[in-house]
C-alpha cells in the first residue's frame, strides 16, 4: 500500500461528512451575510433612496448561482466533485475579500460584479456537496445526511447573522467591510479539510478506476461483503447511465412519458423561491425598519432569530423525516405559509391600528413552517422524482428555476417594498404560497417509500 493509501486510510467517517457537508456553511454564510451588511452599506454609500441598486446587490449573488451549479456539474464529471469542491473554496475565499474591499468610487458596479463571481461558488456550492454527500454515504443513511447538509446551510445563515450583530458598533465604512471579508475564514478551513478528503468512489469508477474506488469505500463501510456490493451497484449504475445518456435530449425531459415527473420536480423546486423566503433572510432588518421606524441596524437580533428557528427546524425535519409523507408535510408548511402572509393583511383592514410588530410575529411564524417543509423537502423530492433517463439535464433546471426564483425574490423585493405596503407585498408572496399547495394536491406524487420504478410508471399513467 503506497503512502497516500496509508494517509487516507486514517480518515474517519465522520470527518468526511463533517467537511463533505461544510460547503453548506459557506452556502449558508453568503445567503445570510449581507441581511445585517446591507443597512450599514446603505448608509456609508447613500443608497437609501435606491431601490434598484439596493436589489442588485443583494441578488447579484443568486445570478451568478444560475450559472454556477450547471458549470459545476458539467465540470465534476471530467474533474471530480473533490476537485470542484476546492475551486469552489477558492473562489469563495476570493470572492469574499474582493467584496471587503469594495472601492467607495462606483463601488456598487464593482460589488455587484464581485458578488457574480462569488455566486458561482455558491451555485457550485448548492450542486457539489449533495452530490458528494450521496455518493459517500450509505444508501441507509442517505436521508439522515441530506438533512445534515440543510443543517449545514441554516447553521452559515445563523453563523453569519451573529457576526453581523457582533460588529454593528462599528464605524458603517468597516462594519459591512468585514461582515463580506469574513467569509474567507470558513472558506479557507473548507478548503483545508476538503484537501484531505477522499474522491467520490462514483467518480472514481466512472474514471476507470475501480481500485481507487475500492480503497475509499473501505474507508467508509464496514466490511468486504458491504463494499462489493455497492461497487457492483455503482458499476452498474454507472453503465446505465452512459447508455441513457447517449439516447437523451431536452426533448426527452418533456415528451409525453416523463413531462408529468419533470413538472412535479422543477416546478416544486421553482415555487420554493417564488413563495418568498429569501425576501425574509435577505430583508428582515429593512422589513422591521419600515414597520416599527426604528434604523435597520439597531434590528440584528432579528436575524439571528430567524436562523435559530432555521436550525431548529432542520432538527426537527431530521427527527420526523421519515415519519410523514412528503406531500403531507408540504401540503401542510404550505398552507401555514400562505397564512402567514395572508393575515397581516386581513387584520390590518379589520383592526386599522394593530402593531407594527404584527407582521414580523407573522413572518417568524413563516420561517418555522418552511424551516422543516419546504427548505429540506425540495431537494429531497428532487432527488427522488426523477426517472435515471431524466435525472441529469431535469435536476440542472431544477436547480435553475429554484436560482432564478431566488434572484427574482432578491432583485424585486426592495422595489415592490419602495412602491407598495409591505404587508400588501407580503399579501402576493401568501397567494403563490397557495398556488403551491394546489400544485402539490394536482401535479406532484407521494414518493417517500417508493421505488424510482413506482413512481415512473405513476408518471406514464398521468401523462
Amino acid at each position: 500500500m503506497d503512502k497516500a493509501a496509508v494517509t487516507e486510510k486514517k480518515i474517519s467517517s465522520k470527518f468526511i461528512y463533517f467537511f463533505g457537508s461544510f460547503g453548506g456553511i459557506l452556502f449558508g454564510y453568503d445567503i445570510g451575510v449581507m441581511t445585517g451588511a446591507l443597512p450599514f452599506l446603505q448608509i456609508d454609500w447613500g443608497l437609501q433612496n435606491q431601490a434598484g441598486i439596493v436589489g442588485w446587490i443583494t441578488s447579484s449573488v443568486m445570478l451568478g448561482a444560475i450559472f454556477g451549479g450547471a458549470i459545476a456539474g458539467q465540470l465534476s464529471d471530467k474533474l471530480g466533485r473533490r476537485k470542484m469542491i476546492l475551486i469552489s473554496a477558492i473562489i469563495f475565499a476570493l470572492g469574499s475579500l474582493l467584496s471587503g474591499i469594495s472601492p467607495n468610487n462606483q463601488g456598487e458596479y464593482y460589488l455587484i460584479a464581485v458578488r457574480v463571481f462569488l455566486g458561482l461558488a455558491v451555485g457550485a456550492a448548492s450542486a457539489l456537496v449533495p452530490a458528494y454527500m450521496s455518493e459517500m454515504a450509505p444508501a441507509k443513511a442517505r436521508g439522515s445526511l441530506s438533512g445534515l447538509n440543510q443543517t449545514m446551510i441554516v447553521s452559515g445563515m445563523l453563523l453569519s447573522y451573529i457576526i453581523d450583530f457582533l460588529l454593528k458598533d462599528l464605524p458603517e465604512n468597516w462594519a459591512w467591510r468585514l461582515m463580506l471579508g469574513l467569509a474567507a475564514v470558513p472558506a479557507i478551513i473548507l478548503f483545508f479539510g476538503v484537501y484531505k478528503l477522499p474522491e467520490s468512489p462514483r467518480f472514481l469508477v466512472k474514471s476507470g478506476r475501480e481500485d481507487d474506488a475500492r480503497k475509499v469505500l473501505s474507508y467508509i463501510r464496514q466490511n468486504d461483503n458491504e463494499i462489493n456490493t455497492e461497487l457492483d451497484q455503482i458499476k452498474k449504475t454507472a453503465n446505465e447511465e452512459k447508455n441513457v445518456s447517449k439516447a437523451t435530449s431536452w426533448a426527452t425531459v418533456f415528451s409525453g412519458k416523463y413531462r408529468y415527473l419533470a413538472i412535479a420536480g422543477i416546478g416544486v423546486a421553482a415555487f420554493q423561491q417564488f413563495q418568498g423566503a429569501n425576501a425574509i433572510f435577505y430583508y428582515i432588518p429593512l422589513i422591521v425598519e419600515k414597520a416599527t421606524g426604528k434604523a435597520a441596524s439597531s434590528a440584528l437580533m432579528w436575524p439571528i432569530i430567524q436562523g435559530a428557528i432555521l436550525v431548529i427546524g432542520s432538527l426537527v425535519y431530521i427527527a420526523i423525516a421519515e415519519k410523514f409523507n412528503r406531500r403531507t408535510l408540504l401540503i401542510m408548511g404550505g398552507t401555514v405559509m400562505g397564512l402567514s402572509f395572508l393575515l397581516p393583511t386581513v387584520i390590518n383592514m379589520l383592526i386599522p391600528n394593530a402593531s407594527p410588530m404584527m407582521i414580523v410575529i407573522f413572518l417568524s411564524i413563516y420561517v418555522a413552517a418552511y424551516s422543516f417543509t419546504w427548505a429540506p423537502l425540495t431537494w429531497v423530492l428532487v432527488g427522488e422524482v426523477f426517472p435515471l433517463a431524466i435525472r441529469g439535464r431535469a435536476s440542472g433546471a431544477a436547480s435553475s428555476a429554484n436560482w432564478i426564483g431566488s434572484f427574482a425574490v432578491g432583485l424585486l423585493f426592495p422595489i415592490m417594498t419602495a412602491h407598495m405596503p409591505q404587508d400588501a407585498v407580503f399579501a402576493i408572496f401568501g397567494v403563490i404560497c397557495l398556488l403551491g399547495v394546489w400544485f402539490i394536491l394536482k401535479a406532484v406524487p407521494e414518493t417517500k417509500g417508493r421505488s424510482l420504478e413506482e413512481i415512473e410508471e405513476q408518471g406514464t399513467r398521468n401523462k
